[in-house]
């Protein structure tokens, strides 16, 4: 195969070395973690060792930490009305999300839907703090999920500010932090969040792990999702996926290690590409470009380009990227995000999402460019075609 350029980090990352090193160790472990023999208690220290290096990331506690199959998995944990805390153990009575949550969040968890209410954001694809105060108005025990950074977009939400006004007004903070971390800062304690997730295969882990991690040990799940044998103390039944619980670790601790020299170096090549992007189409458009942006992501759209064309074009050029819309079941949508900020449907249909991690190079940069050359040269003529 020839050689390619993958652009789709936001999508999956490859397995970091120090990962996939850690699940080819653990395979040759045979005990169950929960079982008292020498194997048992094997397997059971490799579990707590990957948990001590998960909450590492995120300044949490080792008994704090939910091990589910996925970020998906966690945030459903998280969004129930039935959360209790030491303080309040009547069930919450309304689930605030933003407008430009990741599908697994906007469906409102096991919240009824009618109990769910959006909060609006504003053409940067921020939230927007002056609807969030409103919308807790209506609420008396409400639970809010904000995530830390869009997938789409990489605009980096204001957080810290919004849990100062959740928490004043008697609510709880659940951050989907899963596209965040190990590309910027992610301290549970600093962002204000009472309930945080991850994924193991947003930052360099294997597919089918995450966590849902809490801030305090006040804060209690009585209906958790999966119930059988009480393993993750009651919360997620079934025995642990050893390995790649091992390997989750094992990428978050290289990640809180290189994370930020990666940064740095993913938003130089960034910027970059950007500018050359810019260079060659000047009016391409690049969504939340005025806001804080993760390092490593850039959503665009130019006048005439359809995303599922544009991303076949790149993917014959041997350059993996991703439409900014959704997919659901065949069948291609609009994003949502992009609505939210008010963006044209023509140009929601025709965003292209670019996403950088720790391998992307200078080359892979000027493939793209090259590859995009060709594609705007052919949106041009076309945009000409229609004027004629």
């Amino acid at each position: 195969m020839a050689e390619r350029s993958y652009f789709d980090w936001n999508a999956t990352t490859p397995l970091r070395p120090e990962a996939a090193e850690a699940w080819q160790a653990v395979l040759t472990v045979p005990g169950n973690p929960s079982s008292v023999h020498a194997e048992g208690r094997a397997a059971r220290r490799l579990v707590e060792e990957a948990r001590e290096q998960v909450v590492a990331l995120v300044g949490a506690r080792p008994s704090d930490v939910t091990f589910t199959s996925s970020g998906t998995e966690a945030n459903m944990l998280a969004l129930t009305a039935a959360i209790e805390t030491a303080a309040e153990k009547r069930p919450r009575d309304k689930l605030l999300i933003s407008a430009i949550e990741h599908a697994s969040v906007r469906t409102g968890g096991r919240f009824p839907r009618e109990a769910v209410i959006d909060i609006a954001v504003d053409a940067e694809g921020r939230v927007d703090l002056n609807a969030l105060h409103d919308a807790l108005a209506g609420a008396s025990r409400p639970l809010v999920s904000i995530m830390l950074a869009n997938n789409e977009t990489g605009v980096v939400q204001p957080v810290a500010e919004a849990a100062s006004v959740i928490h004043g007004a008697g609510g709880l903070l659940h951050v989907d932090a899963v596209q965040a971390a190990g590309r910027i800062p992610c301290d549970i304690a600093a962002l204000g969040a009472d309930l945080l997730t991850l994924s193991a295969h947003k930052l360099g882990g294997p597919k089918g792990v995450g966590a849902l991690i809490r801030a305090r040990e006040d804060i209690h799940f009585p209906d958790p999702l999966i119930r059988g044998g009480g393993q993750e103390r009651g919360l997620r039944a079934g025995t642990e996926n050893v390995a790649g619980i091992a390997a989750f670790g094992a990428a978050a601790a290289a990640a809180r290690q290189h994370g930020q020299a990666e940064a740095v170096r993913m938003q130089a090549l960034r910027d970059c590409l950007e500018a050359g992007l810019k260079a060659i189409a000047p009016a391409a458009l690049v969504f939340g470009a005025a806001a804080e942006r993760l390092p490593n992501t850039i959503l665009f759209a130019a006048p005439g380009m359809k995303a599922e064309t544009a991303v076949i074009a790149f993917d014959l050029e041997g350059i993996a990227v991703s439409s900014g819309a959704a997919c659901s079941s065949g069948k291609v949508q609009p994003s949502h995000v992009l609505a939210a900020m008010g963006v044209s449907a023509p140009l929601t249909w025709g965003a292209v999402r670019l996403s950088l991690g720790w391998t992307t190079t200078e080359t892979d940069i000027e493939r793209f460019l090259n590859a995009w050359r060709k594609l705007a040269a052919a949106l041009s003529k076309g945009q000409a075609g229609l004027a004629a």
